[in-house]
């Protein structure tokens, strides 16, 4: 993730970064749930929606220990 789109993540509200992390939960799922049957035609996808869910759960942390 580019050093934008991280800023972007850090100025949103507590809401919209839980709403962004279930999303990237249920993608995660999703995939996996797809490469079990069938091979995916980008298995790194994986990896970037796991980084994506990451990054979420520090910020959301980091929010909530600065109040």
């Amino acid at each position: 993730m580019k050093t934008k789109e991280k800023e972007i993540l850090k100025n949103k509200s507590l809401e919209e970064l839980q709403d962004q992390l279930a999303k990237a939960k249920e993608k995660k799922f999703n995939l996996l749930f797809k490469h079990s049957t069938t091979p995916l035609s980008n298995p790194l996808e994986i990896r970037v929606v796991r980084r994506e869910i990451a990054l979420l759960n520090t910020i959301i942390r980091q929010k909530r220990q600065s109040k």
